[in-house]
């Protein structure tokens, strides 16, 4: 009896250690998770890139004068650089180096043709273009509580007394600094239009 036990334990034991082998053996045989690599491409440069047009002011019945901006890689050679102009359904330009236009809001497409490494191409961007007409404002109403006038309306205006005491203060004036306006102007005559005089420092 005490042999057959003996043989039993000896075959659990040898199964334990056959199994117990096979594990090691098994978690051994897999192979190292290989590290993540990220490559990250390098962006490559147009050769040619086309500009926004900027917003254009122009006073009374004037027209501004655009052309079309780019900008472009060395050894870039350019062929054309033309305007197509539509304003609502109706075409301005077409195919022009420059346009003149109206205040008004277009729709400004640039075509520039290059050649770049003996292969000839075009790009193309369209975009949105006002032209707006300058303020014909000359004066800026204001509540005598503030020394700063707004940009574009430097000179001071201040009513000190009845209307003979209106009077305007100009940029580096002694009292400029230290005066509150009750009005702004954009120049000395508009103030002179409305009723004030110069001061006398």
């Amino acid at each position: 009896m005490k042999n057959i036990v003996r043989r039993s334990l000896s075959v659990i034991a040898a199964c334990a250690l056959a199994f117990s082998g096979v594990s090691v053996a098994s978690a051994a045989s897999q192979p190292a998770t290989a590290p993540t690599i990220s490559v990250v491409a390098a962006k490559k440069t147009a050769p040619v890139t086309i500009k926004n047009i900027g917003t254009k002011t122009v006073k009374g019945n004037a027209k501004a004068t655009i052309k079309p901006s780019y900008s472009k890689v060395k050894n870039v050679q350019i062929k054309s650089a033309v305007l197509k102009v539509t304003k609502g359904k109706k075409t301005v330009a077409k195919n022009k180096k420059s346009v003149k236009l109206a205040a008004g809001t277009y729709k400004v497409t640039t075509t520039v043709k290059y050649k770049y490494k003996g292969k000839t191409s075009s790009v193309s961007k369209t975009q949105t273009l006002q032209v707006k007409k300058a303020s014909t404002k000359r004066s800026v109403k204001m509540n005598g509580k503030s020394y700063n006038c707004p940009s574009g309306f430097p000179v001071k205006g201040n009513r000190t007394g009845s209307k003979s005491e209106w009077k305007y203060h100009v940029p580096g004036g002694q009292f400029y600094s230290r005066t509150k306006p009750e009005e702004c102007f954009k120049t000395a005559a508009d103030a002179r239009k409305a009723g004030y005089r110069a001061s006398k420092r």
